[in-house]
C-alpha cells in the first residue's frame, strides 16, 4: 500500500472530487516519465488518486486496500456490473473512467477537437483550457460530462466523469467514451 492518499496528493481529507483531480494534474506534471518523473512515481500517484477518490466518494473506506476498485454494492435486484480491467468508479449516479481515451495530439489541440465535437453532441459549460471542459451532453443521452486532459507521450490522455441531471438516468460511461471517440474520428473534428 501506499501509504495515506491524502498525503502523497498533499490535501486533507475534506478535500472535493474536483481538488483531487486538480492534485494528480498538478503533479502529474512533474511525476510524468514524459516530464522527468518515472512509470513507479505515475504508479504511485494514481493509486494515490484512486484510494482518495473512493474514499471521498463512499465507495470504499481508507483502510481497505482490495482491488476490487469502485464496483458497486450488489443488490437483490440488480447484479453487480461485469468485471472490466480498467479502473471504473461509481458513487451513485456518478461514474468516473480514468483514462478513458488517448487522443494523439498534444492538450491544447486535442481541447479545440473536444469543444468542435462539443457543438455537435451537446453544450460547454465550463472550459479551462487545455485540461478541463465540463459538457451537457445531449448525445448519447442527457447527461453532465466533465473531460480532463492530462498530456502524455506527444498525446493527450482524457478522463471521463459522467453524472445523471435532473433526476434522470446517466448513460453508461463506456457509451459516452464511444460517443466521444466516434465524433473525433469524424472530418471536421481537428480543425
Amino acid at each position: 500500500m501506499i501509504g495515506d492518499p491524502f498525503d502523497v496528493l498533499g490535501l486533507d481529507r475534506s478535500a472535493t472530487l474536483a481538488e483531487l483531480r486538480a492534485a494528480r494534474n498538478r503533479m502529474a506534471m512533474t511525476l510524468h516519465p514524459d516530464h522527468g518523473g518515472s512509470v513507479e512515481s505515475m504508479r504511485e500517484l494514481n493509486a494515490a488518486f484512486d484510494a482518495a477518490v473512493a474514499h471521498v466518494t463512499g465507495r470504499r473506506p481508507l483502510a481497505d486496500d482490495s482491488s476490487e476498485w469502485g464496483r458497486p454494492p450488489a443488490s437483490a435486484d440488480q447484479p453487480p456490473p461485469p468485471t472490466d480491467p480498467r479502473p471504473r468508479h461509481w458513487a451513485g449516479a456518478v461514474q468516473y473512467d480514468a483514462p478513458s481515451f488517448v487522443i494523439d495530439a498534444l492538450p491544447a489541440e486535442a481541447f479545440e477537437a473536444l469543444l468542435i465535437v462539443t457543438s455537435w453532441i451537446g453544450e460547454v459549460l465550463v472550459d479551462d483550457p487545455p485540461y478541463l471542459l465540463d459538457v451537457h451532453l445531449s448525445e448519447p443521452a442527457s447527461c453532465w460530462c466533465r473531460l480532463d486532459l492530462v498530456p502524455d507521450a506527444g498525446s493527450t490522455t482524457v478522463s471521463i466523469t459522467v453524472v445523471a441531471i435532473d433526476g434522470g438516468q446517466a448513460p453508461f460511461v463506456d457509451d459516452v467514451r464511444d460517443t466521444w471517440v466516434r465524433h473525433l474520428n469524424e472530418p471536421g473534428a481537428f480543425a
